[in-house]
């Protein structure tokens, strides 16, 4: 990756999620699988993505919870995400997501593997001066 290019687009994966009534923390193991699927899908997809673990995401009766942000996109929150199974579709929804300008889609768009396990879809956060301005006047 060019270092002087930064990373437009983030996903999180709960690493603290555990499956209802096991012992095992699966969202490190879906990061590890994640970071490895988003590196061989090429550097098109592994430059334009950081993949991150996070503490908690608040998915807990619905684990493995995973995230989709990027500034001025809507923000992506998937659940009862498992590992090996999910893992091409989220490939797919990443080069979905980044294509997209503001990162809006459709429940038909998106990979059949992830249809029903849409947690939340959360508007952009665009906050510019000039729309500060304007509410002000």
């Amino acid at each position: 990756m060019d270092k002087a290019k930064e990373q437009t687009h983030r996903i999180t994966v709960c690493t603290s999620c555990r499956h209802v009534g096991a012992p095992c923390r699966p969202g490190l193991d879906l990061l590890k699988h994640l970071q490895a699927a988003i590196a061989e899908a090429g550097a098109a997809l592994s430059d334009d993505f950081s993949l991150e673990g996070s503490v908690c995401m608040a998915g807990c009766e619905r684990p493995c919870t995973v995230a989709f942000q990027a500034s001025a996109k809507a923000t992506y929150l998937f659940g009862d995400i498992a590992d090996e199974a999910d893992i091409g579709a989220l490939v797919s929804f990443a080069e979905l997501y980044r294509d997209r300008p503001d990162g809006l889609t459709r429940e038909g768009e998106r990979p059949k593997m992830l249809g029903g396990k849409t947690l939340a879809r959360i508007p952009a956060a665009i906050v510019s001066a000039e729309r500060h301005a304007t509410l002000l006047q």
